[in-house]
């Protein structure tokens, strides 16, 4: 077990643009930033991937602030979870080639966490690897999925399983996009955020706790940037402080994938990363010293914001079987992050199938 260094997590006072692993993060007339980036990058063609959503609400801005460009092509998927698999990745693989791409192109991400997974995983294995950056949509995407390099794609709904670490070339995060989202969209990456403030920063938490979270600050993605750059930075490819941007992840992405299954209307990332924190916060009670006033404080919260999700223990065998399966674990055991008390995380907690049972039936029993 191991328990963050709380200077890890200062937050910067102004919005610079941010540096992270040999590339920069832009706030600040992003997509002006995008621009002169394709023109200094001497890209012999560039491609903007999308989806049916970002490209009816998104690409219309992109193609304004770039001057609708000739040299460029559109490379559109399906919306959704569903889409991130290997037959969706070789698509995109086909239509580069297909488009002519060669190792001097560039791929764009326009979207969400989807897009910027598998186009970062597509990009980085095309002919070896062509360059990428990400321009996020979603606020899910904004203050997680397209910061720190991680790429993948799902296969037998295990999330994430196929991947690679690769750092794109820049990401530029234009706040105008949030506009167009719908609030149960907002909320879904609002537990992200939530997440960093549980695991790096009690004021963080305590200021979003107190937010009206169903419209989210420029400053506070801001936030959640630097704490989630901050973290990747230091610990690239999680072997120790990354691991604690899993928290609420283990058990959230078992039930997000029994969701994505059976559920006619499923859960977004976030309702279950939620659930998944309720859930890890009890077994951070019960064996990493999280106090019972803690426990309720985060559960009346997230309760509060998210709705509630019928969780039927007679479905928890096949849950712990996707937990079984996560790539986190270590030696056949589930390995959980944890915290110690809000603000403070512990990682490499092996937890037994009685104990997530045990964390699972407490949020059942809300």
């Amino acid at each position: 077990m191991s328990t963050t260094d709380t200077d890890t997590c200062t937050l910067d006072a102004t919005m610079n643009t941010i540096q992270s692993n040999k590339y920069n993060i832009y706030f600040d007339n992003s997509l002006a930033e995008l621009a002169a980036f394709i023109e200094q990058g001497n890209y012999s063609r560039f491609f903007v991937l999308t989806d049916e959503n970002t490209a009816k609400y998104c690409l219309p801005l992109l193609r304004e602030r770039l001057g609708d460009p000739e040299n460029f092509d559109i490379i559109e998927i399906n919306a959704g979870e569903e889409s991130k698999d290997i037959d969706f990745c070789i698509g995109v693989w086909k239509m580069l080639i297909d488009f002519g791409a060669d190792r001097q192109s560039l791929l764009i991400n326009l979207g969400g966490g989807v897009i910027s997974d598998l186009g970062g995983f597509a990009a980085s294995t095309f002919k070896r690897g062509i360059d990428f950056v990400h321009v996020p949509t979603t606020l899910l995407s904004q203050v997680d999925a397209s910061v720190g390099g991680k790429t993948g794609i799902d296969i037998d709904s295990i999330k994430n399983i196929i991947g690679t670490f690769t750092q794109p070339k820049a990401v530029f995060i234009e706040y105008e996009f949030l506009k167009t989202l719908p609030a149960r969209q907002i909320l879904s990456g609002t537990a992200e955020m939530l997440k960093h403030g549980l695991i790096c920063d009690a004021d963080y938490w305590n200021l979003l706790k107190q937010s009206d979270l169903s419209s989210t600050t420029v400053e506070m993605v801001y936030k959640s940037v630097v704490i989630k750059n901050k973290v990747v930075m230091e610990d690239p490819h999680e072997k120790n402080i990354r691991k604690s941007l899993n928290f609420g992840h283990t058990i959230g992405h078992a039930v997000e994938t029994w969701s994505l299954i059976n559920d006619k209307d499923s859960l977004s990332h976030g309702e279950a990363i939620a659930i998944g924190m309720i859930c890890e916060a009890y077994l951070s009670y019960k064996k990493t010293g999280l106090s019972s006033d803690e426990l309720a404080e985060i559960t009346q919260t997230l309760t509060n914001l998210y709705p509630r999700y019928e969780l039927k223990m007679e479905h928890s065998d096949t849950l712990l079987e996707y937990m079984l399966k996560d790539k986190k674990n270590q030696n056949g055991k589930i390995n959980c992050t944890l915290l110690s008390t809000i603000g403070q995380f512990a990682i490499d907690n092996i937890c037994t199938n009685d104990e997530l049972l045990e964390g699972l039936n407490y949020y059942a029993n809300l």
